[in-house]
């Protein structure tokens, strides 16, 4: 059986037996506040460095390719995380978090000494490279360190680790924007890599380090599936450059793009993931369907309230600060031990407040509505996401044997990185069409509202919640044990689970 096909696993915890106690008990404590910290470090730089783009964007005049500065860190996380997962299941996950956080701190260093946008989305690049490592690394961490009724928990703390990041973050990034400039911002992050070098490095190498199997003979890269990510990278990077230039003449990359693309996607994720067959599949698809709608369409909310309500690059970045609050609480709710026989229908009802959110978002448009509605309105979907993303995670490592948990959590990254790419170059070509690349091109951000372009922004915001709606069905079809209805209740032997 390949590694990425459905399979529920006899136990999905190490072998070693497990010391009691909680994520933050005497046996875990220092393992979990080291892994913690990268999350605080990777949510600080989310939301620090959203409320300094559309500024950053303006003064190196690449207002056109604002969706390409999102989409280019994930391309090359794709790459990134492709490698951090057979990296991870051959040698353990410290390496790889290491040098993906190396890569994410120079990637930073690029984009705040950039003099021009091309030189930003380089930074931007080499920075989800080294987010692509990190991130899959981390599952790796979770899956080996933790028994199976405390994944739940450390999901739930990661998505807490963003409460302080989305209610500072915001507000420090926009003040030394506004009084130091852009560039600061992206240059002071780094300072905190040293945080998570110091901390949670040598607690990983104590519990988590190593192959699966020690005594096993180590086994090569597959060579395959590497070549499979740098189609996947380079397919995905043509296709948001052709959906940006909106010439006859870039349907070459499209087209070329989308050619390297679907054959690295199928290669690279579990059989039936774009048909949502039941199980791990699904788990997979609907990763993507959430993680991309939803940030696309965030991703043009401090934009659309700098340059058409007139906002201060601070005030735009702290109107998403409650969201933090909210994510971790839906995050919270989840990792409840009796909430586990609800968690599909969590996760429906997840998806079905993503799509209210950003179909409201674009409502602030109307200069009689006021800004603070799409604060709730955005608080409302990050609840939402609260519920799908850290379910999805749990259910993943649950349908996982311990050996296949750096594949399988590559393919989780993958979908959710390929859908930001995929729907950003859509919301950004749209965007661009309808007059979106000249917003504010001859204003200052302090200088009030520009030129209005409202249906530049419509036009993004209400496909992603179609896209979010599409996410609750796929919800529906995460247990792998459930057959249909019309099957007799005690399911025949022959009938294989997952399917």
């Amino acid at each position: 059986m390949s590694a990425l096909e459905p399979r529920v696993p006899q136990r999905t915890a190490p072998i070693p037996p497990q010391p009691r106690g909680g994520i933050l008990g005497p046996a875990y404590r220092t393992l979990s506040i080291g892994i913690i910290s990268v999350v605080f470090l990777i949510a600080f730089e989310a939301t620090a460095v959203g409320t300094a783009m559309p500024v950053a964007a303006r003064e190196l005049e690449g207002i056109g390719l604002y969706a390409f500065a999102f989409s280019a860190y994930f391309t090359t996380s794709l790459f990134g995380m492709v490698l951090a997962g057979q990296w991870a299941d051959r040698q353990g996950p410290l390496r790889p978090l290491t040098v993906g956080i190396a890569a994410f701190a120079s990637g930073l260093v690029i984009s705040g000494t950039a003099g021009a946008m091309w030189v930003f989305v380089l930074g931007r690049a080499v920075q989800g490279f080294g987010g692509g490592l990190v991130i899959v690394a981390l599952y790796v961490v979770v899956s080996r360190a933790y028994e199976e009724r405390l994944r739940p928990a450390i999901m739930a703390a990661f998505a807490a680790s963003w409460v302080v990041p989305s209610i500072v973050g915001p507000l420090a990034s926009g003040t030394v924007t506004e009084h130091l400039g852009w560039r600061w911002v992206f240059l002071g992050i780094p300072a905190l890599v040293v945080v998570p070098l110091v901390v949670a490095l040598p607690a990983i190498r104590r519990t988590a380090s190593g192959p699966v199997d020690p005594d096993a003979p180590p086994v090569a890269f597959d060579r395959r599936r590497i070549r499979l990510a740098l189609g996947i990278s380079l397919g995905a990077g043509l296709l948001q450059y052709a959906a940006q230039d909106l010439r006859w003449l870039s349907l070459v990359p499209g087209i070329a793009g989308a050619a390297l693309l679907v054959p690295a996607v199928l290669g690279l994720l579990p059989r039936g993931t774009y048909l949502a067959r039941r199980g791990l599949p699904s788990v997979v698809l609907l990763r993507g369907v959430a993680a991309g709608s939803f940030i696309a369409a965030e991703s043009f909310v401090p934009l659309m309230l700098v340059t058409q309500r007139g906002l201060s690059p601070t005030m735009a970045g702290f109107s998403l600060a409650l969201g933090g609050v909210t994510w971790a609480g839906g995050s919270w709710v989840q990792s409840k031990g009796r909430m586990a026989p609800y968690r599909e229908r969590l996760m429906v009802t997840g998806m079905v407040l993503v799509a209210l959110a950003i179909a409201a978002a674009p409502a602030v448009l109307i200069e009689s509505v006021p800004v603070w509605t799409l604060a709730l309105a955005w608080a409302v979907g990050c609840l939402g996401m609260g519920l799908v993303i850290g379910s999805t995670s749990v259910l993943l490592l649950q349908l996982s044997a311990p050996e296949e948990a750096g594949a399988n959590s590559a393919s989780l990254q993958i979908s959710d990185a390929l859908a930001n790419v995929v729907l950003l170059a859509g919301g950004g070509a749209a965007f661009a069409a309808l007059g979106g690349g000249a917003v504010g091109a001859a204003h200052t951000v302090t200088a009030g509202a520009s030129a209005s372009h409202p249906a530049a922004f419509a036009v993004v915001f209400l496909p992603m919640a179609c896209v979010a709606l599409v996410g609750a069905w796929v919800a529906t079809r995460l247990d792998p044990a459930k057959v249909p209805a019309k099957l007799p209740v005690e399911v025949p032997a022959e009938v294989p689970v997952g399917e």
